[in-house]
């Protein structure tokens, strides 16, 4: 049996052998690929910068010069100057506020000088100055946007609004949502910002926001007349409970009244402190109505004017022109001197 099994052993190992033998020339085919590969990408790193090192000279002076005329470029340029203005919006005018920014504007771009003067009340020299007008939603602490989440859900079904989370709430929300915003003002006059404060004014005080003041000034006239209402009535009763409590006294002991009245007011006592309880808590929803009648007695609050003379705008990359430039011409060398390559290699194809 031990003969027999003899050439079976044989052939497994002869198996196996060339199984190793395939993955090592596998193996070895591989590192042959990825060898040639990175050779491959070598000589074509240095092939590209071989006539950046012969022109290298050349190739210096031009970056130079370009960085030199970005310099320039950038130091006559004329300064531009910011400004913010933060304000709180009543009676939904926000929603006039933001048409009128893009209103500017469109005004700006397309130079109307003229009726810019008329809106804001500056000489037309002043208007030529603008740049435009940023709108973006006002500092606000982490209350004040829990608050806001909160109004926003009881607007909505409940079913719907148990699938938005606080956080997709501040992803998706609007500008439009917030209750105060800052206006940022641009332009290449640095003292003009102050006088730009009577145009944004008369955008807070329009038909719709006159009619949402008088819709609200005519609920808190209803409402304080109910609560009048309520405090009389609260008063007559208290008065009646007062003089049950005098015939008590007068009944129990026959003595004046003065004298007897805690006995009877010991029976009274929870009543009684319903009824101030009551008072206390309608005086405090008239309190409530007259503070917000204060507040919101304007169209608008400033909670912080523009400066009388603005900031010197910091520059984007962009507009670093001494960076811009020399990376605009390297990439224009790059593409000529691939361009001229190409057209070589073409013209000599066979």
């Amino acid at each position: 049996m031990s003969e027999q099994n003899k050439p079976t052993e044989q052939n497994d190992e002869v198996d196996l052998g060339q199984l190793f033998r395939l993955i090592g020339e596998l193996f070895n085919g591989l590192f042959d690929f990825l060898g040639n590969v990175f050779h491959s990408l070598f000589k074509a790193f240095i092939y590209s910068l071989k006539p950046f090192v012969e022109n290298i000279k050349f190739i210096v002076i031009v970056l130079a010069v370009s960085a030199i005329a970005g310099f320039l470029w950038e130091k006559n340029k004329s300064t531009v100057y910011t400004s913010d203005i933060l304000v709180r919006p009543y009676f939904d005018s926000k929603y006039q506020l933001a048409d009128n920014i893009d209103y500017f504007n469109a005004l700006i771009s397309e130079k109307n000088h003229l009726e810019l003067s008329n809106i804001f009340e500056i000489d037309s020299l002043a208007t030529t100055k603008l740049l435009g007008f940023e709108i973006e939603i006002g500092p606000q602490t982490k209350n004040d946007l829990i608050q806001e989440y909160n109004a926003f859900i009881k607007t909505i079904d409940s079913t719907i609004a148990s699938t938005i989370s606080f956080d997709d709430f501040l992803k998706n929300r609007d500008i439009l949502n917030g209750t105060t915003f800052v206006i940022t003002a641009e332009s290449y006059q640095r003292d003009v910002f102050k006088n730009l404060e009577n145009g944004l004014i008369k955008t807070f005080k329009n038909n719709y926001s006159k009619k949402n003041k008088r819709i609200r000034d005519s609920s808190i006239v209803i409402e304080r007349g109910k609560l009048m209402r309520d405090l009389k009535k609260v008063d007559s009763i208290q008065k009646i409970y007062l003089e049950v409590l005098k015939t008590d006294a007068e009944k129990q002991t026959g003595v004046l009244p003065t004298v007897a009245f805690p006995l009877a007011q010991e029976k009274t006592q929870t009543k009684e402190y319903e009824l101030l309880q009551e008072e206390i808590k309608i005086r405090e929803q008239l309190k409530a109505l007259d503070e917000r009648q204060i507040v919101e007695s304007e169209f608008y609050d400033v909670l912080a004017s523009f400066e009388e003379v603005g900031t010197e705008k910091k520059l984007k990359f962009l507009e670093k022109y001494k960076f811009v430039f020399p990376i605009v011409t390297s990439v224009l060398m790059i593409l000529m001197f691939t361009s001229y390559k190409f057209f070589i290699f073409v013209k000599n194809y066979e």
